[in-house]
């Protein structure tokens, strides 16, 4: 018998929830098959087969609190299941990539659509004006990872001395380089030259050249790094979560947009790996995507800043004595005041806005 054991959950983590089997109990698993998935306090993990065979037996349930190293399963490697065929393969597949609450949701009696006691249905309804044929209240519990952001973010407030500083960048310089040498960029890196390798860029010098900022407290000291490892939020169907970019410091703006699409994907497959997700030096979200015109982001902790980047738009703004239309985002940068001063936050962002006004050819590569 061959066990199917929960794997490690990275430094802070030491308990996992089993929400659901992918296989049953007398079905065939074949090597790199998903098994089960688990969701821990940051990530959902997929854990695979290492051995064929036949699933023996289900020594957790769904919804059960499951450790790291803690036996789960058993696999009957005695029985030869020979290679999975194609068909089965691409149902695995299809199965496997799907989000996580359609999975869970297959295993529920009560998920058919023409249900409108779900939550999605009762929203989906109101979006559409339907008429519902009683008021309900529906209660969900949170999941895991909500649980924890829910726990980090008032974590954050309690403790830091957070204030936020604001100010402005023009993005024409930005897009002009990015609309004349796009066709080249792609044609030699292989990957489009977006917006976030420029943010990432400007962050990294700003913080060599204020490492304060990229330092944090670790109880009666001052913990600084002598590199750069970014924090990038990525909004996912559960939550938001912050994937780290190692060593952005001295990435090319080519292995930044891959690192950065790398990551966003494991995130919204359900992919990351713990060392994912620890260790961050600083880091940046982005509420313009969604449409957003200002915001005070909330600090990442134990980090000591975060950038929050918005939504461009047209404005008018005053260029050589005359009035001219620039595409203008808002920066905004939170930082803890127990170890930033307001004057080396200050100095930070307009370090980050002269950057970003200033791009050049030698620096993305060309």
């Amino acid at each position: 018998m061959f066990e199917i054991k929960v794997p490690s959950l990275g430094e802070s983590d030491t308990e996992a929830t089993l929400i659901s089997w992918l296989k049953d109990v007398g079905d065939e698993v074949h090597v790199d098959d998903i098994i089960a998935e688990i969701e821990s306090d940051k990530i959902t993990m997929e854990i695979t087969a290492t051995e064929s065979g036949i699933l023996k037996e289900q020594m957790a349930a769904e919804e059960d609190t499951v450790e790291p190293g803690q036996v789960i399963g058993l696999i009957d490697t005695s029985v030869d299941v020979g290679t999975a065929d194609v068909a089965a393969t691409e149902v695995n597949t299809a199965e496997a990539s799907k989000p996580e609450e359609e999975v869970i949701s297959q295993t529920q009696e009560s998920s058919s659509k023409e249900d409108v006691s779900t939550p999605q249905a009762i929203d989906e309804a109101a979006a559409e004006g339907m008429e519902l044929a009683e008021r309900e209240q529906i209660s969900v519990p949170m999941t895991r990872l909500r649980k924890r952001i829910a726990t980090r973010l008032k974590e954050a407030q309690n403790t830091a001395a957070m204030l936020t500083t604001f100010n402005e960048v023009n993005m024409q310089p930005i897009m002009d380089i990015r609309k004349q040498y796009q066709e080249e960029f792609t044609a030699k890196f292989g990957v489009k030259l977006g917006l976030m390798s420029f943010f990432v860029k400007a962050c990294a010098s700003a913080c060599a050249e204020f490492p304060i900022v990229n330092a944090y407290i670790d109880g009666d000291d001052v913990l600084y790094h002598n590199y750069i490892d970014m924090g990038i939020a990525v909004s996912t169907d559960n939550g938001l979560i912050v994937p780290v970019l190692r060593d952005a410091g001295v990435k090319s703006y080519a292995d930044i947009e891959q690192g950065i699409i790398d990551l966003a994907g494991k995130a919204r497959e359900g992919g990351l790996k713990p060392d994912d997700l620890q260790g961050g030096t600083f880091s940046i979200t982005n509420g313009g995507i969604f449409g957003s015109m200002l915001s005070t982001p909330i600090l990442n902790t134990p980090q000591s800043a975060i950038l929050g980047m918005h939504t461009i738009t047209q404005r008018s703004v005053v260029e050589d004595n005359a009035i001219v239309a620039r595409p203008m985002m808002y920066l905004a940068m939170s930082y803890d005041h127990r170890l930033v001063d307001g004057k080396e936050a200050v100095q930070f962002l307009v370090h980050v806005k002269k950057t970003l006004e200033n791009p050049s050819l030698e620096a993305i590569g060309l």
